[in-house]
């Protein structure tokens, strides 16, 4: 893998609706693209997906886009690797965080192997882990909190989800919109068997909120995602030993050092995957093999990306461990009809198809240059 050149893009698609959790709201998703070409004319797309504003993660679209233009692309370009795994290791040395924006790169370094072995994702992460991935995975909506805060908004978009086949229903919850949300939800999934969970995005703190999170665990949930802060290492393993409800890490799970670490204290053995929070795919790999050898229970979250970003984690839900459905959904349901760069679609009975080719190639290169922006381009 030889990369001769690179180029960074802005490219924005608005919601068809404000996805509000309990940091913050989004009204568009604005994202960096990063487009690698080697010597023989193959090219290779990842995005970069942080918020413009820290309260999800650390970084920041600002923040990203100084990083892959001015430190990352620069170690690259120009430069021979054996594979995506060693541009991974040029990303990382001596760079500290920035998961973000290494992803931005490190992903476009997978489908440019992709895009030269006329393959994609799926099979080059099967190729590694010596297995074979799902050629379809389960889906998963993920509802957030209502603008107006009426549960009837609520109940109203579960029955909505129910309708159109999702296998999961993920709900936002907060301090103050927790007991009547899950409620909400129950009165639109009545006689319906299928899993609820709920998701805090770190909101709760133990133990002042211990009777939000005790009145949580009562409610038959399949498990409560990231009640607690990021950082909260030692906070969810003791709180996975005494509730009831199996607790799911997102934002804590940064790294194959931290899933070490929370088995080493006995913390939570669900886990939500995401690309871009861990650095890229490589990570994954790391992440993916300690998960296999200890038994836990793995998804695959987005943010959401778009269409380009949305084939790495697409790829990752594909692997035997992620037991639980995905966070992965029609673009339709994001961006409205026909606007998404590369189009996700979901069958009826809530299953999505993870093909086995290139971004290049499944890419509308007609809709991604009328919707970008060229930031830069090395050499």
């Amino acid at each position: 893998m030889h990369v001769t050149s690179a180029e960074l893009f802005s490219l924005t698609l608005p919601l068809v609706e404000p996805f509000i959790i309990s940091g913050g709201a989004v009204h568009e998703r604005r994202s960096l693209i990063v487009r690698l070409r080697d010597g023989e004319g193959h090219v290779g797309y990842g995005e970069s997906p942080p918020f413009e504003t820290p309260f999800y993660s650390e970084e920041t679209l600002a923040t990203a886009r100084e990083m892959i233009q001015h430190i990352l692309l620069p170690r690259i370009v120009g430069k021979s690797f054996d594979g995506p795994e060693q541009v991974d290791a040029a990303l990382r040395e001596g760079v500290r965080g920035n998961p973000f924006a290494r992803a931005g790169v490190e992903t476009a370094a997978w489908d440019l192997e992709a895009n030269a072995a006329n393959s994609g994702l799926r099979a080059l992460l099967g190729s590694r882990l010596g297995i074979e991935p799902a050629t379809a995975i389960p889906c998963g909506v993920a509802l957030g909190i209502p603008e107006d805060r009426r549960v009837e908004t609520l109940t109203r978009r579960v029955a909505e989800a129910l309708e159109q086949g999702y296998r999961r229903v993920k709900i936002k919850v907060m301090p103050g919109w927790d007991q009547q949300a899950v409620a909400a939800a129950r009165e639109a999934m009545a006689g319906v068997d299928l899993p609820l969970t709920v998701d805090a995005n770190g909101a709760y703190q133990w133990p002042e909120h211990e009777t939000a999170l005790r009145t949580l665990d009562e409610a038959r949930l399949l498990y409560i995602e990231q009640p607690l802060a990021p950082d909260e290492l030692v906070g969810h393993a003791y709180l996975a030993q005494r509730l009831r409800t199996p607790l799911c890490l997102d934002e804590t799970l940064k790294s194959a050092s931290h899933a070490r670490q929370t088995l080493a204290l006995g913390g939570p053995t669900v886990w939500n995957i995401k690309v871009h929070r861990v650095g890229g795919l490589s990570e994954v790999l790391r992440i993916y093999r300690i998960a296999e050898a200890h038994e836990v229970e793995l998804w695959a979250g987005t943010m959401p990306e778009t269409g380009i970003g949305s084939q790495a984690p697409l790829a990752v839900a594909a692997l035997p461990a992620c037991v639980y459905p995905s966070d992965l959904e029609p673009s339709a349901r994001w961006y409205g009809r026909n606007q998404d760069v590369i189009k996700l679609t979901m069958d009826r009975t809530g299953r999505m198809a993870v093909p086995n080719q290139s971004v290049a190639r499944l890419l509308d290169s007609a809709r991604f240059e009328a919707t970008s922006r060229l930031l830069a381009s090395l050499p």
